[in-house]
C-alpha cells in the first residue's frame, strides 16, 4: 500500500528528523507507528544519521504491531525487523541478527541494559506508549535513563502522557532532555509545581497542582513535544456508551452487603487514617463480588452468583451474531465467561497472539476475550467488529480509554458501541461515575468509598 501522509503526519515526520529527542503525544488512531517508521527509514537510509534502532513496546504490540505496520506500506517493507522476545536464549539470538529495528517488550528493558552495559549499540530508541515509563521510581525508567549518553535520538509515543495527572510527565520528559526543562530531580519538580494534598499520620497520599501549573509545564516542553487529538484530524464514526443495569438476586445482594459491612467495620474509625492500599483492597473485593465470584485468603475461588453472567449471555444473544470484544477484570471472570460460552455455538478465542488478532480482523471470531492490561495498547482490531463488552470494570481510566480505542480508530466503518455490565447498588456504579469524570480518579475512589463508609456506620448506629 502506498503511504500518503496526512498534513499532520508530514509535520510529525519533519519534527522527528529535526529534533533529536521528541515526544509525539498523538491520540489513538492518528498513525503514530507509520509516521515513526517513515522517519526511521529517512534517517537510516537517506540521511545516514542512525545505525541501530530499538523499539520498546508493550508485549502484544512488540509481538505484532510494528512488524505488521512496516509490511503494510510499500516504502517501509524493506526495513529489517528483529523481535527480541521470548526466552533469554531467543532474545540473545535476535540481538545478533542483522536488522534495522530491534523490538523488545518493556519488561525486558532492565535485562537489555544489563546485557550490554556500556557497550549499548542503539543510537536511536523509540518508546511506544511512553506513559509506561511515567514512574520515576521504576527500574525500567532508571535503566533506560542510565543509557541516555549512548542514545542520540529518541521518540516517545503515547496518546495519554499524563493518565493520572501532570506528575506523570516528569520522568518521560527527563528521558528526552535529562531534566533541562522540568528539573533534574523529581522532588524539585514536585516542589515547584505541586502542593501536598490528602495526608494521614506523617504520610502525604497525593499532591495537587498549583494554579497555572498545566500552562507552565506545557509551555516549557512545547519545543520538544507535539500533542494532537484525534477529533481534530479524523472523521471517526460515533462512539456510543451503553450501560446495562444488572440486578443482584436476594442471596447475592445479602452476600454483597455482608461483605461490604464486614470490611468497612474493620477499617480505622478516622476516615483520614484509611490508606489508599486498604481502600483499593476493599474496592477490589467488592468488584469481584459484583462480577459473581471472590478469592479467599488462599486464592481459592468461591462462586457467589451468576447474575452478571446471565446478563452477559443475554447481551451476546441480543447482538444477533455480531462479533464482540470482551474485557474482563479478574481471572475467575475469564474462567466463568469461557465456561458459560461453551453452551453457545460460537467461535470463541482469547487474545494472546498475533494469530488471534488476525483471526478477529478476518471475521473468524464471534467473541474475543482479553484483559485490558494485555491488549489496551497498539493493537488494531477495528476490522473485526464494532461492539465492546466490559464484563468487569476498571478504575484505570488510561486502560479503559486505550482498550476502547482498539475498535474506535482509523479504518472503523461503523458506530462503536461500548456496553458496560453494571451491578445496581454496588461499587460498579462508583467505577462508572469515576470513568465519566475522566480525571482525578484516585481521589474519586477514596471519596466515594468514604461516603459509603459513613452511610454504613450510620446505619449501624440507627
Amino acid at each position: 500500500m502506498e503511504f500518503k501522509p496526512h498534513a499532520y503526519q508530514a509535520h510529525c515526520i519533519e519534527k522527528i528528523l529535526e529534533i533529536n529527542k521528541i515526544g509525539l503525544f498523538l491520540d489513538m488512531g492518528l498513525g503514530k507507528t507509520v509516521t515513526t517508521l517513515t522517519a526511521v527509514k529517512e534517517l537510516k537510509y537517506n540521511r545516514f544519521l542512525v545505525r541501530k534502532v530499538l523499539v520498546i513496546a508493550p508485549k502484544k504490540v512488540a509481538e505484532g504491531t510494528w512488524t505488521k505496520e512496516k509490511d503494510k506500506w510499500e516504502h517501509t517493507k524493506m526495513l529489517r525487523v528483529s523481535q527480541v522476545l521470548g526466552s533469554q536464549i531467543k532474545r540473545i539470538r535476535a540481538l545478533n541478527i542483522p536488522a534495522d529495528i530491534y523490538i523488545i517488550n518493556r519488561e525486558n528493558v532492565c535485562w537489555l541494559v544489563d546485557y550490554y552495559k556500556q557497550a549499548w549499540p542503539f543510537d536511536m530508541v523509540i518508546v511506544d506508549e511512553s506513559s509506561s515509563f511515567k514512574s520515576h521510581k521504576a527500574k525500567r525508567f532508571k535503566a533506560l535513563a542510565s543509557m541516555s549518553g549512548h542514545i542520540n535520538r529518541m521518540v516517545e509515543l503515547t496518546g495519554t502522557p499524563s493518565p493520572n495527572g501532570l506528575e506523570d510527565l516528569w520522568s518521560q520528559i527527563f528521558l528526552l532532555d535529562g531534566g533541562e526543562r522540568l528539573g533534574r530531580r523529581y522532588t524539585q519538580f514536585r516542589e515547584r509545581y505541586f502542593d501536598p494534598g490528602d495526608r494521614g499520620q506523617n504520610v502525604i497520599y497525593n499532591y495537587k497542582a498549583k494554579p497555572g501549573t498545566e500552562e507552565s509545564i506545557l509551555e516549557k516542553i512545547s519545543d520538544i513535544c507535539i500533542s494532537m487529538k484525534a477529533e481534530d484530524y479524523l472523521q471517526l464514526p460515533d462512539i456510543i456508551y451503553h450501560q446495562i443495569p444488572v440486578t443482584l438476586d436476594v442471596k447475592a445482594e445479602k452476600a454483597y452487603r455482608e461483605l461490604e459491612r464486614k470490611m468497612v467495620l474493620a477499617l480505622p474509625e478516622d476516615e483520614e487514617e484509611i490508606s489508599v492500599t486498604s481502600a483499593a483492597a476493599l474496592s477490589n473485593k467488592l468488584l469481584q463480588l459484583s462480577n459473581g465470584a471472590i478469592y479467599d485468603e488462599d486464592h481459592e475461588v468461591h462462586e457467589i452468583h451468576g447474575c452478571k453472567i446471565e446478563a452477559f449471555l443475554e447481551l451476546i444473544e441480543s447482538l444477533n451474531g455480531k462479533s464482540v470484544l470482551v474485557f474482563y477484570n479478574f481471572q475467575h471472570d475469564r474462567v466463568r465467561i469461557l465456561k458459560a460460552l461453551e453452551k453457545l455455538k460460537l467461535r470463541v478465542r482469547e487474545l494472546r497472539t498475533t494469530e488471534d488478532e488476525d483471526a478477529w480482523n478476518q471475521h473468524e471470531v464471534d467473541v474475543l476475550l482479553t484483559h485490558p492490561a494485555s491488549s489496551a495498547y497498539g493493537l488494531n482490531l477495528q476490522q473485526g467488529g464494532n461492539h465492546v463488552i466490559w464484563f468487569g470494570l476498571t478504575w484505570n481510566y488510561e486502560l479503559y480509554t486505550q482498550a476502547n480505542k482498539r475498535l474506535h480508530r482509523q479504518g472503523q466503518e461503523e458506530k462503536v458501541i461500548i456496553h458496560h455490565l453494571v451491578c445496581s447498588g454496588t461499587r460498579d456504579e462508583d467505577v462508572m461515575l469515576a470513568l465519566e469524570k475522566k480525571e482525578d480518579v484516585q481521589n474519586w475512589v477514596m471519596e466515594s468509598l468514604k461516603a459509603r463508609i459513613r452511610k454504613i456506620r450510620q446505619e449501624g448506629i440507627m
